[in-house]
């Protein structure tokens, strides 16, 4: 069972004209049985000839390029011309005959450099074949000659319209690659700016802070240990993202979550900086996307807390409603910014983006005393 379930995919890996060539030895062998003999095409309608050897050479003509006629259309359809002139003119009149329409459908969905002269080149070769047969006798009359003719060049148009699908499909999955890939790229650059920000800021203001405890050696220590802490959890975090860019790392996409905001306001407070942190309600179930926005909503604010106003009183308060999370993180901006590296306002304009993609509010603004407050509403939980 295990082999038999193999053989579809050891058929899709064969080359193509490997895949081709069946339906051309079907062709054949169906051509050359006497049941089929005289049922072919008939341009002219000339009396109908028994088979010879030059038959049998007219049917291979016809058929066997079949195999090529995807690797090679070109030389596919000039040689399966070649066949069906032969067998016109001789009157065998063979099934294979059929192959006609099938090379020019095929040239017309796969022949990639000089379309326009084939074309042109097949519709003045038709021109000769259409006299000759004249000349031979043939019954029909010239605007019969012209509707083969328009049959043939449907075939060749039918082929066309397959290939500029197959281009429009190619070049919307590439399209819909490309879109896929700058999301991707936008998400990881924003998780790792969250990520790095906080925690590199932290460690910068809590070595900058040692510099002045050399006196203090209890203080020193208790600093330098919060900078190793710090250091560790930003290794952990950024592992984290790396598996997730790993394409063999499995379904556990854990982040950050609202309930993680204690340790988040401890590390905030072991850098220096004073935080009350409050917390109302409890979270509701399943709220996937929303809390990792508010955790990374207060974690930019706190950050920010660090860089612009180190040393100031700072407020966390988060509210878990039955259908939405409201965060305020605020700072009245009167502490000090030495040593504290610059920003680039790309943490809050994500931040933004993160809250509008659920559908929720944000706001970063000065109060009129000094300091920022920052204000998210979004939403979670399901409708009762």
């Amino acid at each position: 069972m295990i082999e038999l379930r193999r053989v579809p995919d050891l058929w899709r890996r064969c080359d193509v004209t490997v895949r081709d060539l069946p339906f051309a030895l079907l062709l054949a062998v169906g051509s050359v049985l006497p049941a089929l003999h005289g049922y072919g095409t008939r341009v002219g309608d000339l009396p109908s000839r028994p088979f010879d050897a030059l038959a049998v050479v007219a049917v291979a003509l016809e058929c066997l390029p079949l195999a090529i006629r995807r690797r090679w259309p070109a030389a596919c359809l000039a040689l399966v011309s070649l066949g069906f002139a032969v067998d016109q003119l001789r009157g065998y009149h063979a099934f294979a005959g059929s192959a006609l329409p099938i090379a020019l459908l095929s040239a017309g969905a796969h022949l990639e450099r000089h379309r326009r002269a084939t074309a042109v080149l097949l519709s003045v070769a038709y021109v000769p074949l259409a006299v000759a047969l004249d000349r031979l006798g043939a019954d029909e009359r010239p605007d019969e000659f012209v509707t083969f003719y328009l049959a043939l060049a449907a075939a060749w148009g039918v082929g066309a319209w397959l290939r500029s699908t197959r281009a429009a499909e190619a070049e919307r999955r590439l399209r819909l690659a490309e879109a896929t890939r700058a999301v991707e790229r936008t998400r990881i650059a924003r998780e790792l700016h969250d990520v790095v920000t906080h925690h590199v800021t932290a460690m910068v203001v809590q070595a900058e802070a040692a510099r002045y405890l050399t006196a203090a050696p209890g203080r020193l220590d208790e600093t330098l240990s919060a900078v190793t802490d710090t250091g560790r959890r930003a290794i952990s975090d950024l592992r984290h993202l790396l598996d997730l860019l790993n394409p063999d790392h499995g379904t556990d996409t854990r982040a950050p979550s609202v309930g993680e905001l204690h340790a988040l306001v401890e590390q905030t407070r072991r850098a220096g900086q004073p935080v009350e942190f409050t917390e109302e309600g409890r979270p509701a179930e399943s709220t996937g996307s929303a809390e990792l926005a508010a955790y990374r909503v207060v974690q930019e604010a706190l950050t920010n807390a660090l860089k612009y106003a180190h040393g100031a009183r700072t407020v966390v308060q988060v509210r878990h409603g039955e259908r939405e999370i409201a965060v305020e993180v605020s700072t009245d901006g009167s502490g000090s910014r030495t040593g504290s590296p610059g920003g680039s306002g790309r943490g809050l304009a994500g931040l933004r983006e993160r809250v509008d993609v659920l559908g929720g509010e944000f706001s970063a603004d000065r109060r009129a005393g000094g300091g920022f407050v920052v204000r998210a509403r979004i939403p979670a939980g399901s409708p009762s």
